[in-house]
């Protein structure tokens, strides 16, 4: 009997799931994302993702149960705060920068967030696990800037649109493609900004 044996069905299947490299990990992460962006969660198998990366689809079985737990643990893979390290001095300055980041690098985020809309309503998992990588992390950045404002008396605590500004930007983010077709790129979000946020909380 080998040790494997010996140790029982759970030694045995993380033997099995130790195999799996990172790289290999990230290469299945970024193909379902992919999927789901081009085709919409609903069109996206087990099957074709193992086609596409060459795999059998028993190997991702084994690591994620079911498809809704094989896009959340992809979304929190790709965890990243793009807001995280912004700080111009200013809340205007920091809220013009949110803009150009956001039309730089939301495309994609935004086309996932459209393609998941019906799923996670209905999947809890899933719904955590969107919040957690792509939604959380940039409201708790866009708070520390207001944060940062308030102490600096840029804008007083009560000011009755503050809490309003993450459902802004995360808004037009999502809207614009529903609206008119098209993403919501950098010249897009910053005449947003500055027609709508900044003039609202009373900044220049």
């Amino acid at each position: 009997m080998t040790s494997q044996a010996a140790d029982g069905p759970e030694t045995a299947l993380a033997s099995r799931r130790s195999k799996l490299t990172p790289e290999r990990e990230q290469e299945f992460f970024d193909a379902v994302l992919e999927q789901v962006r081009e085709c919409g969660y609903d069109s996206v198998t087990m099957e074709g993702v193992a086609a596409s990366t060459r795999c059998s689809k028993s190997t991702l079985y084994r690591q994620w149960k079911t498809k809704p737990q094989f896009v959340a643990a992809a979304l929190r893979a790709r965890r990243s705060v793009r807001f995280g390290g912004i700080d111009t001095g200013t809340l205007a300055g920091d809220l013009r920068e949110v803009a150009r980041q956001a039309g730089e690098g939301y495309a994609m985020e935004g086309r996932i967030l459209q393609a998941l809309g019906h799923a996670v309503v209905q999947d809890d998992a899933l719904r955590a696990a969107l919040r957690d990588a792509l939604i959380e992390p940039e409201i708790d950045a866009l708070r520390t800037m207001i944060d940062r404002a308030v102490i600096r008396g840029e804008v007083p605590a009560d000011h009755p649109a503050l809490e309003f500004v993450p459902a802004q930007i995360f808004g037009v983010l999502r809207a614009r493609p529903v609206l008119e077709g098209r993403d919501a790129d950098e010249t897009y979000i910053t005449k947003f900004m500055e027609a709508a946020v900044l003039p609202t909380l009373g900044l220049d």
